[in-house]
């Protein structure tokens, strides 16, 4: 069992995606997963609403119906579960990968065992690993780079660090439950893809003062009851309970670097590929999904990266 065609590395919906077109192709194949099934939007939080409605989030044939325009967190969960027992598909989770090593073919040491494979496709995106203010006090408990939901933060200072929708989501819902709260935007202006139907929300409540925003603003240091900002004026220190720092995420670059794929030099640091096959600089490695844009993480999405598991596959065997 553990000499394989092809392991994928990553359950979420493009890993999953990439199973099922191994299966149609009859190759023996593996999901390998750290986490649990679509561990990134499991760890979304519990109240979000996609951007994209759910034709857009479709995979393997397999119909997704949810109940409003927008498909809702819990309900993705729903249907890719429902992917993954249509298709029968043979994953592991809660199994981490550790390395990943070209010899004659691949050999991948886990958490659990080792297996080998004539093809890796690494989809492993990137929301696990945030982009990091490196000020000081970045470390304390109360700085949180994911949020889950607002009742625990009710009535306290909150500091919302970014500017886009995940900055704005979170301003929102915990003003909402009572919380006293200030945006920190780095740019002048919140970001160009805020949600459409939140935007005029934000807008107005930043406008007659609910939330108070300060921008081309930085945080410059996080102490237990402040938080000291270097606005274009001045440099002030506000009273604070809790920071959510939603400031990105980006691909697990050591785990890729140490597998031996290459990156571009410029400020995206995207891996280099052929965006034909989505092959890396290592032969039969290739990478699929989220991923591929590096930090430029607004590049790919779901929607449009269904495509990459055929693209890789015709790769694979291209006498199917």
């Amino acid at each position: 069992m553990n000499n394989l065609d092809v392991i994928i590395i990553g359950a979420g919906p493009i890993g999953l995606t990439c199973g099922i077109e191994a299966k149609k192709r009859n190759l023996k194949y593996l999901i390998i997963e750290k986490g649990c099934l679509v561990n990134s939007l499991f760890n979304y939080p519990t109240n979000m609403i996609y951007f994209s409605t759910s034709d857009r989030l479709e995979i393997g044939n397999v119909p997704f119906v949810s109940h409003g325009d927008k498909p809702t967190r819990r309900e993705s969960l729903e249907y890719y579960r429902r992917v993954a027992d249509s298709w029968q598909l043979n994953i592991h989770t809660y199994e981490k990968v550790i390395s990943v090593q070209k010899e004659n073919n691949f050999r991948l040491t886990t958490s659990r065992a080792i297996y080998t494979s004539d093809f890796v496709i690494a989809a492993t995106g990137f929301y696990d690993h945030p982009n990091l203010l490196n000020v000081t006090g970045e470390d304390n408990p109360k700085v949180k780079h994911y949020f889950d939901e607002a009742h625990p933060y009710a009535y306290l200072n909150i500091m919302v660090i970014g500017g886009g929708n995940s900055a704005v989501d979170v301003a929102l819902e915990t003003y909402r439950r009572g919380s006293k709260v200030t945006m920190v935007v780095r740019e002048d202006k919140l970001k160009d893809g805020v949600k459409y139907w939140v935007r005029p929300d934000i807008e107005n409540r930043i406008k007659e003062g609910s939330i108070k925003a300060y921008f081309n603003s930085v945080v410059t240091k996080i102490e237990d009851e402040i938080v000291e900002i270097k606005t274009p004026r001045e440099l002030i220190s506000l009273e604070n309970d809790f920071v959510f720092a939603m400031t990105g995420y980006h691909p697990d670059y050591e785990f890729l670097s140490k597998s031996g794929i290459s990156f571009s030099n410029d400020d995206y640091k995207q891996p280099v590929l052929n965006q034909s096959t989505f092959e890396t600089n290592l032969n039969g490695l290739f990478l699929a999904g989220v991923v591929c844009g590096g930090t430029e993480t607004s590049k790919w999405f779901i929607e449009n990266s269904r495509d990459h598991a055929e693209k890789i596959f015709n790769k694979i065997t291209p006498e199917s």
